[in-house]
């Protein structure tokens, strides 16, 4: 897919219209008065945001480093909600439109207010948002002011729509105008199929693996905490009768407004619990579909292949390295790839029964927001720095945050700025590097590699 090019005068009047024809985004992050970000707790389908600076680790690298190569996975930008999940949103404008004499003789409190109004939706479904492709411009602009020695030769997208949109205008971006004669030979895909062996999408090759691991959790969860939320918005809304199916309509339109419009008024609806309650079944579906429930090794397993390719290139093992890697895919690509690395794991696994773990160290809000960028850094220091060795480190970097890699941290330097020397590195995640598709350890646990023909 090309993405038809704007001309650099057009493309910047566009986006600055954007920028201040949005409405602020604080006004829309509050529920009812107070500080709560709404915005911050949306799990997989908030914004994006600057991920959190752990405690005791240095944001910056010491002076006199120098990034050699980086390695980019970059989430698609914000989107529609799915079909599947648009369905619920307009069930509810339908409910509430047969209720409308309902709603204008009810007293309503100031967060549903908005109603005596009405409400529809204007929502597509599955495709870039006009945020999403701001999101990815800026941050391409952003890649190359960080790295301005380190050059990208192409891009990679999963072959996907909103992935490749998104890799689009990633590029423009990045690249500027030159992106117009680049876009034919320097831009690629990878499918996203049941044929295609993919680092992108790995859990499309293994037999056993079900979304249903996930989806699951999420009905459990639901049937346990939107019945209350409906039982309370009911005496609220005389006459209208919303069911728990209406009400994940509504929290759906709180989301999705925001990533299309920026402002939703559903968010001011519910109180914080419940939108922390809606956090965490996001939570139980991309752990349980693409994180540490999914069912013995598998995440692990399948999170290794892109494990594999960072190992490979960091240590130049095939002697054909590229200095920058930029790569388009999924929320469920990062959180594959953290799981097979040990990181944002919790001792005790999430259950669906509750409550949320208020100090759980799985958050897809802060790991897998819309646009987020998962960016690996091999980096030199001078042997008179912190490190006290000029050895090749390597640290990751989620959504411009450092994330530290404590199963192969050895020194004070590599706690003070989340890092590990690169020989370390690979030799902790030896066995997740060394796992490919169909051998031994995939077989074991996908059956039988097979690819759909």
């Amino acid at each position: 897919m090309q993405l038809a090019l704007l001309p650099n005068v057009l493309l910047a009047l566009a986006l600055a219209a954007l920028t201040h024809a949005a409405p602020s985004r604080t006004e829309a992050r509050h529920s009812y008065e107070g500080s709560f970000d709404v915005a911050a707790h949306l799990g997989n389908l908030s914004p994006y945001k600057k991920g959190p600076v752990p405690h005791g680790v240095e944001e910056a690298l010491p002076e006199g480093c120098e990034v050699e190569q980086v390695m980019l996975m970059h989430r698609h930008g914000s989107r529609f909600p799915l079909a599947s999940e648009l369905v619920f949103v307009t069930d509810l404008v339908g409910k509430l439109a047969n209720a409308s004499k309902a709603i204008q003789k009810a007293r309503l409190p100031a967060g549903l207010a908005f109603l005596k109004d009405g409400y529809n939706t204007t929502l597509g479904h599955d495709d870039l948002t006009a945020p999403g492709r701001q999101q990815l411009f800026e941050h391409g602009v952003e890649f190359r002011l960080k790295y301005p020695n380190l050059v990208a030769d192409g891009i990679l997208a999963g072959l996907q729509d909103r992935v490749v949109e998104s890799a689009q205008w990633f590029a423009q971006g990045y690249y500027g105008r030159a992106w117009a004669a680049l876009n034919t030979t320097a831009f690629s895909t990878l499918g996203e199929d049941a044929k295609t062996i993919s680092w992108i999408t790995p859990m499309d090759t293994c037999a056993k693996w079900q979304y249903a691991f996930g989806n699951n959790a999420t009905i459990e969860w639901g049937n346990i905490y939107l019945p209350p939320i409906a039982k309370r918005l009911n005496k609220e809304l005389p006459g209208v009768n919303l069911t728990p199916d209406n009400v994940h309509g509504a929290l759906y339109a709180c989301a999705y407004d925001l990533a299309a419009l920026g402002t939703s008024p559903w968010c001011g609806a519910f109180t914080d619990s419940e939108i922390e309650d809606f956090e965490y079944e996001l939570d139980l579906l991309m752990d349980g579909a693409f994180g540490y429930n999914l069912p013995g090794d598998m995440g692990e397993v399948l999170g290794s292949l892109l494990v594999s390719k960072l190992v490979e290139r960091f240590t130049n093992s095939t002697g054909d390295a590229q200095q920058v890697y930029l790569e388009f895919g999924h929320d469920t690509t990062i959180d594959l790839a953290l799981t097979a690395l040990g990181l944002a794991k919790d001792v005790k696994p999430l259950s669906a029964k509750g409550p949320a773990p208020a100090s759980r160290k799985w958050r897809t809000s802060q790991q897998v927001p819309f646009a987020a960028q998962m960016r690996w850094e091999k980096f030199r220091c001078p042997a008179s720095s912190a490190f006290g060795s000029s050895a090749p480190q390597v640290r990751l970097v989620l959504n411009d945050a450092p994330l530290p890699l404590p199963a192969c941290a050895h020194s004070r330097a590599d706690a003070t700025f989340g890092s590990c020397a690169l020989a370390s590195f690979a030799k902790t995640y030896e066995a997740a590097a060394k796992v490919q598709w169909g051998d031994k350890a995939w077989n074991a646990t996908c059956g039988p590699a097979m690819l759909a023909v």
